[in-house]
């Protein structure tokens, strides 16, 4: 007798296995000729199921490279950094907001994960260049992540403010869902793809850019604006890191290759090594696990580690007794993280299409930019003062010469229109344009309050300051090279106290590659972080 199954009870095997087999139904024709496919080209022959797996492919494979993993290259952004400034300059009154609140703001634009939407944020805030933040943003050098959302607050820093942003020079696109407008790219002003970095891993391509000195790349965008035609400069500009170091630069150019970075260790006294600057992509924690492992080999002979990082590197390394210094630190430098390569090639999306480029070509195409945001900015200034000195010389007319006495026998609005018209005819060569109908309408709009207030020599004043300012646009929409090195000049004095001290975080200089022989004397590691008591060799320390 079968088990009888409780109620709700999944059937894990079938009661009786000959019940459960599907029965196979032959429904071929004997007659029917069996089809032949190898004739056909490969496309008829994979059939439809074929052209959508690759139509979507190609659809992701696209939405992928150009949506979400590559840089652009006119701002320099990925489109979640693009959203997250935007939402920053949306809300953006000069104070600090809640990140989470960033972080639902950029939502809105597109529905990234919250989680990725703050690790961007708090990666562009620990580059220090366009976005302030305040509270635990983490440390890049210890590698500690930042407090939740809710607790830490950002705003824009003045050159985000400044040099990213202009309404009337940007192009907007409605949101996925047609309920706001993001920006297609930001009119920026920067070389911002070398300043900042970055890494993509996409389908079928990836992108590795490396971290530049903001100054350094202003100073060779002067110089390609500043060269000739027939003598172009040679722009060679060298990656820089936050967490500065020793570099060898001479497997790299112009964006292409690799670069070895070491750490920076100075001897403080007979037994003791301290690290005060690491390669890129290690941390502290990262590095003295690589100490450890090194060693357990017996690579190196080190008898405690101290780690003192707070604001910056301080590494703290104890060598056993009697261990050479010089000897520590070329097996610290061939046997652990103290020793790094990083690779580089640079891939941006430009017209919509990913394409690989040097760090030259990328700084030409930002200076052409660059010009381009600046005469558009200049002619849209120029076209804002004609109307400015339009205005207020109408104005000025219109009270001056009591041109609103015309109007007092007017019985129909069309002959108050024609009166004031006529009115302003023998003032016409004063004026740097047509008198409009609009301009009519707001002289008829000004009110007796006003005119009876109106402060003809203050008027004149202000129309002098507006002709003085026109002139000098008009100057440097002539002269826009010229005015253009000026511009960078200026922010470079303007903005060099970003930059740190000395101006280069990451020194370049070439070295040999010894492989140091392993350290035979047995030690015992023990680290520590500064408020900790441990023990070495068994004994407090």
């Amino acid at each position: 007798m079968s088990k009888s199954k409780k109620p709700n009870e999944p059937l894990l095997f079938p009661e009786d296995p000959e019940d459960s087999t599907p029965e196979l139904v032959d429904d071929t024709d004997e007659n029917e000729a069996p089809v032949e496919h190898d004739h056909l080209p490969i496309q008829e022959r994979h059939g439809p199921l074929t052209d959508l797996i690759n139509f979507n492919f190609l659809q992701y494979a696209s939405y992928v490279i150009c949506e979400r993993a590559i840089p652009n290259l006119a701002d320099g952004l990925k489109p979640v950094q693009r959203r997250i400034m935007h939402a920053l300059k949306e809300k953006d009154d000069g104070r600090f907001v809640k990140v989470a609140n960033v972080v639902g703001h950029t939502m809105q634009y597109h529905p990234h994960g919250d989680a990725s939407i703050g690790d961007a944020l708090v990666n562009l805030t620990n580059k220090r260049y366009l976005i302030e933040g305040q509270g635990n943003f983490g440390n890049v050098f210890t590698g500690d992540r930042a407090a939740a959302s809710r607790y830490i607050e950002c705003r824009l820093t003045e050159l985000a403010r400044t040099e990213l942003f202009n309404k009337d020079l940007t192009t907007f696109i409605p949101s996925y869902d047609g309920r706001n407008k993001e920006p297609i790219t930001l009119p920026c002003k920067l070389p911002l793809m070398l300043m900042l970095g970055a890494e993509g891993i996409a389908v079928g391509l990836s992108t590795s850019i490396l971290p530049h000195n903001f100054i350094e790349l202003l100073e060779a965008q002067i110089l390609i604006i500043q060269e000739k035609k027939k003598s172009p400069a040679v722009i060679d500009v060298l990656p820089d890191f936050q967490t500065g170091g020793i570099m060898d630069v001479s497997e790299y150019d112009k964006g292409f290759g690799k670069v070895k970075v070491r750490a920076k260790i100075e001897k403080k006294s007979n037994n003791k090594l301290v690290i005060k600057e690491l390669p890129c992509v290690q941390n502290t924690e990262s590095v003295i696990s690589s100490i450890e492992d090194a060693v357990r080999r017996k690579k190196v002979q080190v008898r405690s580690i101290d780690d003192f990082t707070a604001g910056h590197v301080e590494i703290e390394i104890t060598l056993s007794q009697g261990a050479d210094q010089d000897k520590a630190i070329k097996a610290l430098y061939a046997f652990t993280k103290c020793e790094t390569s990083v690779s580089s090639r640079i891939i941006a999306i430009r017209d919509k299409r990913p394409v690989e480029m040097n760090t030259e070509q990328v700084l030409r195409e930002n200076t052409r930019q660059l010009l381009d945001i600046l005469f558009r900015e200049l002619e849209l200034r120029k076209h804002n003062l004609l109307e400015e000195f339009h205005t207020k010389t109408l104005v000025q007319i219109f009270v001056e010469n009591r041109l609103y006495k015309l109007i007092e026998e007017c019985k129909t609005y069309d002959a108050v229109v024609k009166a004031v018209f006529k009115g302003l005819e023998p003032f016409r060569p004063k004026l740097k344009r047509d008198v409009t109908k609009d301009d009519v309408e707001m002289l008829l709009g000004v009110r007796i309050k006003r005119i009876s207030r109106f402060d003809i020599d203050k008027n004149r004043k202000d129309i002098e300051a507006i002709l003085k300012e026109l002139a000098e646009v008009e100057k440097n929409l002539k002269g826009l090279k010229a005015y253009a090195i000026k511009y960078i000049k200026a922010l470079i004095k303007k903005y060099k106290r970003i930059t740190p001290e000395p101006p280069r975080s990451t020194r370049s200089r070439p070295w040999t590659y010894e492989n140091s022989r392993a350290m035979n004397s047995p030690s015992t590691l023990i680290w520590k972080r500064a408020s900790w008591v441990t023990a070495s060799r068994g004994k407090n320390s």
